[in-house]
Parts: C-alpha cells; sequence; structure tokens
C-alpha cells in the first residue's frame, strides 16, 4: 500500500527549497505527497530556530499533524533539530529527529514508520556536515527558489546558523547552470538564487558569485533572476555594475544591515560599518535609480540604549532604500549575545519593532508612488482572490488586475496607475502582448 507524506516548512527560502527536494525524493521512492490536512501516515517538518517563535511554532505544528491523523509518523528536520535535538524528541508524537547530516537520507529512516515510544535521533556532529547537497523548489508555477551555497563562517553574535547548518560551501557553476535549465524547461519564469551567506558562494572552489550571474544570464529562455539576500561586504561594485546592465537579473536587493549603530554592529561583530553599507547603497542607486532595496534590521539587541536605537532609526529613516525586515532581538543559547550585558526589556524591544514596521510602511508607499505612471514587466502569478490576480514587478512592487486566467505565468508591461489600502499597486496593461 502506497504511504501519503505531507510537509510543512518553518524559515526561509533555503527551508523551502530543500524540502522541496526532500519532497520529490520520497515520491521518487514511491510516497504520494498530500495536503497537510488530509491526515497523511507520515509529517516531515522542516524547522527554523532563528527566533523563540519559530522553535514554539514547531511544536505546535507536530499537535496540529496528529489531530489530522493520531497515528501519523512524524519526523522532524531542520535547524532547530539540529541545535535541539533532545528538545524536540520530547516532544510528544514526534517519532523521528535528523540532523543536517541525515535530513537527505530521510528515505533511509522511514522503512518503519510505526509509532514510536520514544523518538529516534540521529543529528551528528555540525564540523562534520560537509557535503552539499543541491535543492530547488517546485509547485509554484512562476517562481523557484534555487539554493547555490549553504552554511556560514561568518559566526555573528546573535546567529546560531554556523551550529545548525555547518562550514560555508557551495556547487560548482556547471551543476547550477544544469539546475537552472530544468527548471527552465519546466516552465518555470523566475530563479529566485538563496543561500544562507549567498554572497560567499564558491569561496572554497575558487569560482564567484559575480561568475555565477554571468554564467546564468546565458540560460536559454529565463526571463528573470533575483538574488533572494547578501551580504553588504560581499555586494561587490562589480555585481552591482553586472546588475546594472543585466537583461534577467532584477532591479532588486536585500541586504542585511542589522542595526545602523556601528557600536552595535561592532557587538553583533558584522563585517562592515554603515559608511561601506551607505556606500552600497548609493552606488545601487546612482546605477538603477528604480532599484528596490530591502533591508533586515534586529531591535533590541544586548547593549543597545535608546541613542542606539535612534540612531538606527534616523539612519533608516534617511536612506533610500525600500522596506524593512524587522526582527526582534530574542536570546539563542551557544550564541555570544546570550552572555552579554545590557538586556533590553521585552516591551522597550516590541515598542522598537512597532516604530521600525511603521517606518517600513513608510519607506514602502514612497517607493511605490516613485513608479506610479511608469510602466514596469510584471509576471502574473496564479495567486488571486476570486476577481483579482497578483503578480510582482521586475523590481519587486506588488500589483494587481482583473483575474485572466491566460495571464498567469506571463511577463507582460503594465502601467501602475495607484496604490491602495492594501499596499497593492493597481495597474493599466497598455499592450496586450505576451512575451
Amino acid at each position: 500500500m502506497t504511504k501519503s507524506v505531507a510537509f510543512y516548512t518553518l524559515g526561509c527560502k533555503l527551508n523551502f527549497s530543500e524540502t522541496s527536494t526532500i519532497g520529490r525524493q520520497l515520491t521518487e521512492q514511491g510516497y504520494t505527497k498530500t495536503d497537510f490536512e488530509a491526515g497523511a501516515d507520515v509529517y516531515v517538518i522542516n524547522t527554523c530556530s532563528v527566533t523563540d517563535n519559530a522553535d514554539k511554532k514547531c511544536k505546535r505544528i507536530v499537535k496540529e499533524a496528529l489531530r489530522h491523523n493520531p497515528e501519523a509518523f512524524i519526523a522532524i528536520i531542520g535547524c532547530y533539530a539540529q541545535l535541539k535535538p533532545q528538545e524536540i524528541a520530547r516532544i510528544p508524537g514526534v517519532d523521528l529527529v535528523l540532523g543536517a547530516a541525515e535530513k537527505f537520507n530521510i528515505n533511509a529512516y522511514l522503512e518503519d514508520t510505526h509509532k514510536k515510544p520514544v523518538a529516534e535521533i540521529k543529528e551528528g556532529k555540525i564540523k562534520e556536515v560537509l557535503e552539499y547537497h543541491a535543492s530547488y523548489s517546485l509547485g509554484d508555477r512562476t517562481r523557484t527558489f534555487l539554493k547555490v551555497q549553504d552554511g556560514c563562517d561568518y559566526f555573528c553574535s546573535f546567529c546560531t546558523i554556523p551550529l545548525a547548518r555547518g562550514k560555508s560551501r557551495s556547487d560548482l557553476i556547471v551543476n547550477i547552470v544544469k539546475q537552472a535549465e530544468q527548471i527552465v524547461n519546466g516552465g518555470i519564469k523566475e530563479i529566485v538564487l538563496t543561500g544562507v551567506n549567498t554572497g560567499d558562494f564558491g569561496a572554497q572552489t575558487g569560482e564567484t558569485f559575480l561568475q555565477l550571474l554571468q554564467a546564468l544570464e546565458k540560460v536559454p529562455n529565463l526571463e528573470r533572476l533575483r538574488i533572494s539576500s547578501i551580504e553588504p561586504n560581499l555586494l561587490t561594485d562589480d555585481i552591482i555594475q553586472w546588475v546594472a546592465q543585466s537583461k534577467i537579473v532584477v532591479p532588486h536587493f536585500h541586504i542585511p544591515l542589522q542595526s545602523g549603530s556601528d557600536k552595535i554592529l561592532s557587538l553583533m561583530r558584522r563585517r562592515y560599518l554603515t559608511d561601506l553599507y551607505t556606500s552600497r547603497v548609493q552606488t545601487i542607486k546612482t546605477l538603477m535609480p528604480h532599484c528596490c532595496i530591502g533591508v533586515d534590521v534586529i531591535v533590541g539587541f544586548p547593549g543597545e540604549s535608546h541613542e542606539d536605537f535612534l540612531d538606527t532609526y534616523t539612519y533608516l529613516n534617511e536612506l533610500d532604500i525600500s522596506y524593512l525586515h524587522v526582527f526582534t532581538y530574542s536570546e539563542r543559547v551557544n550564541t555570544t549575545a546570550y552572555k552579554m550585558q545590557g538586556k533590553v526589556p521585552l516591551d522597550e524591544r516590541a515598542q522598537r519593532s512597532k516604530m521600525l514596521h511603521i517606518l517600513s510602511d513608510k519607506k514602502r508607499r514612497h517607493f511605490y508612488e516613485q513608479h506610479l505612471g511608469t510602466t514596469r514587466p510584471v509576471l502574473w502569478e496564479a495567486e488571486n482572490s476570486g476577481q483579482t490576480m497578483f503578480g510582482f514587478t521586475d523590481n519587486y512592487i506588488k500589483v494587481q488586475r482583473p483575474y485572466d486566467p491566460l495571464f498567469v505565468n506571463e511577463v507582460m508591461r503594465a502601467e501602475l496607475i495607484s496604490i491602495n489600502e492594501e499596499m497593492v499597486a493597481e495597474t493599466r496593461m497598455p499592450e496586450l502582448v505576451i512575451h
């Protein structure tokens, strides 16, 4: 009898690419992939451990899976599984915990999927996780997340990712190009390059991230290439200049900052100060005034005084950026920051987060308003709400129009005419020529 498997992914785009790849592996082994609510025989939960909230979500997802099928075999993989396997094993109903070294070998542990009285743990030592596993997501008709790099050697003082994913490593350009060709041949129009520290691509193989972009530019019929995130110290002028003249790399950068205070950046052990970050933004905007720039920022880091936070707020307010991803600092065991003095009260962290979320909304609206009256290429998605369908411009403005199934997964030029309360741009189609 064929067994069914359902998946749930917590965390980043990298996790989504890996879940999708593991799903294809299990399907090839005879499993039938099914919806989470369908009461699957096996549930695979891919976890994140960036915040405490992600840890708590894992417990809730396990409980929900067992509600759909009390006899389901529950396997937990991902960063949380590597960092806290014993803690996960104590969650009622969990049968298998696989760390970073074993998650791509999950099929070997699913020969017996009867419920276990005690969860089996296979986490391994993170120092021994040296192998690179290629991954990319499928299922979204318009966009695929393609992993090009894994792990990190940076050891920022707040981050557990090096402990969860191991040392920085990446695939060879020739292999990534082959994967990109397979993706495009499947009808995908946009590839998003993802990794833990994407810009560190090739550091161990002698290749570079710029060379990867240049090679992917030649993939036949690839219409869009997007960089998910890249560290400011690795975002070189050469990369920016290449993107500015590229026919497929879209004008959109997501560049982690984490703090606008040089004092806090030093405490975080980041590899740059605000001067370098400002320089990167100015170079981008000089070459691509229409470019969208997203920023990661952490509030409430140990030692962050009210004045330090105001430095961050002022810096971001004056910087020509498009939106923020705001993270509230949460204590993580086994990090340097966990032992630091000057803990910021939780209510103060929440207040700072609220202020930056409001600033982000203002920044996004201003960026959208700058493009009203302009015409930009839009990749229309299958996502719709009845009579309306959605898409994104090349520079990451969310847009909508009346639903038409012929537009799904097509790149078409659209004029941005207004912005609604949900921060979505209304469009008008000046030409109905499908590219």
